[in-house]
């Protein structure tokens, strides 16, 4: 699969993910999408997927008080999670970040980085 067209599936996958956080009451902002190739050298991740446009932080809210948590996201990173199947005849891996302490994090897996 090329990257334009995963970039394509991530941002399909994205807007059904951020509209049933808006119907479970929730509210979410979008942070961080894209990022440079020397912002992420900066941050000490350089094969972000944020650089391929292919990860998002998603920043919740519930009865106006910010979710901090990573267990806040749970249910929505099991969601994510289950969107993975083949698609166009390749695997296709959404990766949640709180399995790796970052729980805001949504990401296409894109050959070995999350």
């Amino acid at each position: 699969m090329t990257l334009g067209r995963k970039q394509e599936v991530f941002a399909e996958h994205l807007s059904t993910l951020i509209d049933l956080m808006f119907k479970m009451g929730y509210r979410v902002r979008i942070g961080e999408v894209e990022r440079s190739k020397a912002e992420a050298a900066k941050r000490g991740f350089i094969n972000s997927n944020h650089t391929k446009r292919l990860a998002a932080d998603l920043h919740l809210f519930k009865d106006g008080k910010y979710l901090t948590k990573t267990n806040d996201h749970l249910p929505f990173g099991e969601i994510w999670e289950s969107f993975s199947r083949v698609i166009d005849g390749d695997k296709v891996n959404f990766t949640w970040g709180g399995r790796f302490q970052d729980g805001n994090h949504y990401s296409i897996l894109h050959g070995r980085v999350k």
